[in-house]
């Protein structure tokens, strides 16, 4: 993004080796993200005649009114961006919208004055009335928390940028609603192995997920830039290693570069593209995969294989247990996964420790059924315990 002479902002999309693209449609609309969609494919961008125009316009929304939630929802919106990737902006504008438009109060009669929830003043806003938000989406926990998310990112943006002074949904804590994707286990990936042959594009994906931990906005566009020869500081000897900034860290203050050696078994599954190939994963037409296209992908090579609960994100679960178990550091896993905080390392630890404690500990199930069994006395004790026989016929010899 950069501004022309008259501070207005302009889009660009930009991919290594290739001319960059302008972005003309209205940033966040759904014009918008047709036309990146496009850029990323390389193929043109064209609009849906007239009407298609009329949509983009109306997709520009109206400035609100100073010091309501909606008015603080449009300066994030057009001044919080920098630290986030364009898709994660979109989803949190996405939700965002969705609460400004909801009534106030949610049931019962609209207040006359604060008739949606996007007229309130933000400054008002308290933890009660994000856990009231949280709470319209009960039905799927996981859109109930992202409702928190995205309140609590855009009031930490203004803090920084001294709008207010606290964040209402800091320490609100997620609603649990199990432990997520499916974690492959190993005959699940051997079943996944057998259904499709080696050497084909499902076999490299599984490779290229299982070995790297790349998420599926990475392993779309991992290819042969990013490995690179590193020189053994013990040995002195060049090895190969993966070095790939995750988008989704991409934008933060500190961004994250993953950098891990290249191990032997992906080496000889990458070593099937192609030459020509600069991109590992792509379509049946020679094209990278989009995110979304290699997902749904996945999903079909899953399918076919009888595996409809398994995904490329359970991989990258079922990669982070197997290194936990095998006894990975905390920095390790962050190091490997691109993880900032030791939140998710963390979880695998504990989850590898509990199943080491309790395989430990196993045999302390097993009861002693002898324990109360009545065992025979020697010849010679009584059951008194005293020892009888010899000693006391000795005794009345005398």
């Amino acid at each position: 993004m950069d501004k022309d002479r008259r501070d207005n902002e302009r889009y660009y999309f930009r991919q290594l080796g290739k001319k960059k693209v302008r972005l003309r449609e209205p940033y966040g609309s759904d014009a918008f993200l047709e036309e990146l969609r496009c850029a990323r494919e390389g193929i043109p961008y064209t609009q849906r005649g007239a009407h298609a125009r009329k949509t983009s316009k109306r997709d520009v929304r109206q400035p609100a009114k100073a010091g309501t939630l909606l008015w603080l929802c449009q300066e994030y919106f057009r001044r919080g961006g920098a630290e986030v990737t364009l898709a994660t902006m979109s989803r949190r504008r996405a939700i965002l919208e969705g609460i400004c438009k909801k009534p106030h109060p949610l049931e019962g009669d609209p207040d006359p004055d604060y008739p949606t929830k996007g007229s309130l003043p933000f400054a008002g806003m308290k933890r009660t009335h994000v856990k009231e938000l949280r709470d319209t989406r009960l039905d799927a926990f996981g859109a109930a928390n992202n409702i928190v998310k995205a309140v609590s990112a855009m009031f930490e943006w203004a803090k920084d940028a001294e709008l207010v002074e606290h964040n209402p949904a800091h320490g609100i804590k997620p609603l649990k609603s199990g432990e997520g994707w499916h974690t492959w286990t190993i005959e699940e990936i051997v079943q996944f192995e057998q259904h499709h042959e080696e050497g084909s594009t499902a076999r490299l994906a599984l490779a290229i997920f299982m070995y790297t931990g790349l998420r599926l906005s990475d392993a779309s566009i991992f290819g042969r830039q990013h490995i690179q020869l590193v020189r053994n500081e013990e040995t002195g000897e060049l090895e190969k290693w993966i070095k790939i900034r995750p988008k989704k860290t991409s934008h933060g203050a500190d961004p994250v570069m993953v950098e891990i050696p290249l191990l032997a078994d992906l080496e000889t599954a990458l070593a099937k593209c192609p030459a020509d190939q600069m991109t590992y994963l792509v379509t049946s037409f020679g094209k990278p995969f989009t995110e979304n296209g290699l997902g749904n992908k996945m999903r079909e090579w899953c399918d076919s294989a009888h595996l409809h609960h398994c995904s490329a994100h359970g991989l990258r679960k079922a990669g982070a247990t197997v290194a936990a178990e095998n006894g990975a550091t905390h920095e390790q896993l962050k190091a490997i996964y691109g993880w900032t905080t030791y939140k998710q390392p963390d979880l695998y630890i504990r989850k590898a420790r509990r199943r080491k404690v309790a395989k430990a500990a196993s045999h302390l199930l097993v009861f002693d059924r002898n324990e109360n069994k009545k065992v025979p006395l020697l010849d010679g004790v009584e059951l008194s315990g005293t020892i009888s026989g010899k000693k006391d016929n000795k005794i009345n010899s005398h």
